[in-house]
């Protein structure tokens, strides 16, 4: 073992991660206990390295946001509305396509869409706007719709989830997004989001789209009630499914911005810096069958996001341009990060650049 860790309390911990071998829940609960954040954060590098080297990726990618009315209306959402709201909107096709075309030339190699659950917007809608952005932005990789958007058009039109996926794909659709997860457990679910899908649905869809050879991405947002024993089920549980299918590219990791939800006066405060490097380091940790971890800047911060290169990450997601939900809920930061800075925090860290697809292909590499 390494004599850096002799005489810690995570020595055994240690030793299981420098051998390769798998953690425990009871193993992710010292982690979280423990204070020791730089050993936590050194053990979460040593997977990183063992996995990745020195390569930190990112994506020059865009986001669409074609429709804010949603007839779930979660409590820990600041973006959905309802149709007759101020500020509701529904794109139409033209305008996504407009959005879309945008892309042309400018080195975008994905596109990202996700939105509300609008009752007003049935299947069609979906399948002609993945073909006018497939055609407007041919060569994009197109990621877009989460699990709880496509449990929706599976149930307004009484079809099979694969079915859906299916159709979505041979229209255009790449890869699933990861929003919606949120945390797994019934608990939380019943008093935050208690009219989205359950955490098992959530895990069905994705495994529905592995078995037609889409991957997708995996998230888990954190810092509202959840209790740390759910934090690891809910990891726990997202590794169960990689080993089953191998299909997750990446997990990202969202703390909960309450500002504008229905969520904003509980007694709740914002993550601090400590809980999401943690949260970061332990999730690099626990979840060993995911090649990569991204640190999602518009929600951390673009100094948060740098630090925690040192705790485990491997990915600082991508370019952005005009992010609406997590903006809604009170993200500070901007909407849109140039190639140019992104490149500078990865190097400053002592990273090695990358620019990537979604898939994890190399598009640049050597800035």
């Amino acid at each position: 073992m390494d004599k850096l860790f002799a005489g810690s309390e995570l020595a055994d911990i240690a030793a299981r991660v420098e051998a390769g071998e798998r953690l425990s829940f009871e193993d992710g609960l010292r982690l979280y206990q423990s204070t020791d954040l730089l050993t936590v954060g050194h053990l979460a590098d040593l997977v990183r390295r063992r996995k990745n080297g020195d390569r930190v990726y990112f994506i020059v990618n865009r986001h669409i946001n074609h429709t804010n009315i949603c007839i779930n209306r979660c409590k820990l959402c600041a973006f959905g509305r309802e149709k007759d709201d101020p500020g509701a909107y529904r794109l139409s096709l033209d305008e996504v396509e407009a959005k879309a075309r945008q892309c042309r030339g400018n080195t975008i190699s994905e596109i990202h869409i996700v939105g509300g659950l609008n009752p007003e917007l049935k299947l069609d809608y979906y399948l002609e706007m993945l073909q006018r952005v497939r055609k407007a932005a041919p060569g994009v990789i197109i990621q877009s719709f989460t699990a709880v958007e496509v449990d929706y058009l599976a149930r307004i039109h009484d079809l099979p989830v694969q079915e859906v996926l299916r159709r979505l794909q041979e229209a255009g659709l790449d890869s699933l997004p990861g929003g919606g997860a949120e945390i797994f457990a019934r608990r939380v679910r019943d008093r935050i989001c208690e009219q989205k899908i359950s955490g098992e649905r959530w895990l069905e869809v994705h495994e529905a789209a592995h078995r037609i050879g889409m991957r997708t991405n995996a998230t888990m947002l954190y810092g509202h009630i959840e209790t740390i024993e759910e934090r690891l089920e809910h990891l726990i549980q997202l590794r169960e499914l990689q080993d089953r299918t191998g299909g997750f590219l990446t997990f990202i990791t969202f703390p909960f911005l309450p500002k504008n939800t229905g969520m904003e006066d509980w007694p709740l405060s914002r993550t601090t810096g400590y809980d999401d490097l943690k949260t970061l380091a332990i999730s690099r940790l626990m979840l060993d069958n995911f090649d990569h971890i991204k640190a999602f800047w518009i929600m951390l911060t673009p100094k948060i996001a740098q630090i925690s290169l040192s705790f485990g990450v491997d990915d600082l997601d991508g370019t952005v341009v005009e992010e609406q939900i997590m903006h809604d809920a009170g993200a500070e930061t901007d909407q849109y990060m140039p190639v140019a800075q992104m490149v500078r925090l990865i190097k400053d860290a002592g990273r090695i650049p990358v620019q990537r697809d979604t898939l994890y292909n190399v598009v640049r590499e050597g800035f």
